[in-house]
């Protein structure tokens, strides 16, 4: 289900993100959890949680990058 705020988010999220990665982390799985809603949008049988923290990762992997262990602003 969407996320309403960042607190809301999975602790493995919040703990391991700065707080700008986790504002994108937010934004691109609630707008996923919207655009996939549909199972025929999604490939295979990936529930539309599944697609959409697939989708989050993959936004906040476009600006930032995990060096020795921390995720950092590329």
């Amino acid at each position: 289900m969407p996320y309403k705020a960042l607190h809301d988010l999975p602790e493995s999220v919040r703990h391991t993100l700065p707080e700008h990665a986790q504002e994108i982390y937010l934004a691109a799985f609630n707008n996923a959890w919207e655009e996939y809603k549909k199972a025929e949008d999604r490939r295979g049988d990936a529930s539309q949680e599944e697609v959409a923290h697939k989708v989050a990762w993959a936004a906040v992997k476009h600006s930032y990058e995990k060096k020795e262990g921390k995720w950092q602003k590329k």
